[in-house]
């Protein structure tokens, strides 16, 4: 089989409805799709054709499969587990590469991806890392906010002086919600705290990931296959015709504005 059917196959199985890819590839790709794919192979060689597009599906996504920065950009992260808190110690696969970490509904073991959207409901540009890392370090980064420029809206969870100057300097204006116990030193303008308020389509976004397109499930057999599942999901999203989206009209009021 060519490279482009492995690749296309799997962004396939994150549109079919099926729950695992074994009876997804054997019960319909090789029965029911042998018009587009005539060389089929086995399953268990089918695992390790799998293995081997790893990369270009990786390359594919960050090149061709992401949208633009709009100017006006959401950020959060979601844990992706990969066994249950019981299970930790007996769990193998991803010995040496997940970790205990903790979000807002309890502790779990494994990674996390942090995604940055568009108002129009497109991944801009996403991240792997461990479920111990920071939400904030990302933003750290130069390849992950590389794209930005305009307004990035968060949660509390991003609140840093530093981190809001350092993207400030980059054309980046990090917009989030006040903390009980922080005093405001200027008023927030009306149309940030109306989009910050507009987070959920970042939480609408995760929510489709995992229960339409599969990225977190814990039956993988090995690290390649849980980053083949998870890159082909985000292709397979981004090429959704409907994604969760805002309607943002901007009006020119035109008023005179006089410096002082």
């Amino acid at each position: 089989m060519h490279l482009s059917e492995i690749m296309t196959i799997q962004v396939l199985f994150h549109f079919s409805g099926y729950r695992n890819f074994k009876t997804f590839y054997n019960g319909y790709v090789r029965h029911h799709l042998r018009s587009f794919f005539p060389n089929t192979v086995s399953y268990n060689r089918m695992v390790e054709l799998k293995s081997e597009s790893l990369v270009p599906l990786a390359i594919y996504l960050k090149s061709m499969a992401t949208g633009d920065c709009t100017g006006i950009s959401f950020i959060d992260s979601t844990p992706l587990r990969v066994c249950h808190n019981r299970r930790i110690h007996n769990h193998k696969v991803f010995e040496g590469l997940a970790t205990r970490g903790h979000c807002s509904i309890g502790w779990f073991y494994g990674f996390k991806l942090h995604i940055i959207t568009s108002e129009t409901g497109e991944i801009v540009d996403f991240m792997l890392t461990q479920g111990n890392v920071d939400d904030r370090k990302p933003l750290h980064m130069e390849g992950f906010i590389k794209k930005l420029f305009g307004k990035l809206f968060g949660d509390k969870g991003y609140i840093s002086k530093q981190l809001f100057s350092q993207l400030f300097f980059r054309g980046v204006h990090l917009v989030t919600k006040l903390k009980r116990n922080m005093k405001s030193k200027s008023i927030t303008p009306v149309m940030d705290a109306i989009l910050l308020r507009k987070r959920a389509i970042c939480e609408t976004i995760i929510d489709q990931l995992k229960n339409i397109f599969q990225v977190e499930h814990s039956r993988h057999r090995s690290p390649s296959n849980f980053f083949n599942n998870i890159f082909s999901a985000l292709i397979a999203y981004n090429f959704s015709e409907k994604k969760p989206s805002l309607k943002i009209q901007f009006q020119d009021t035109k008023q005179l504005i006089l410096p002082l």
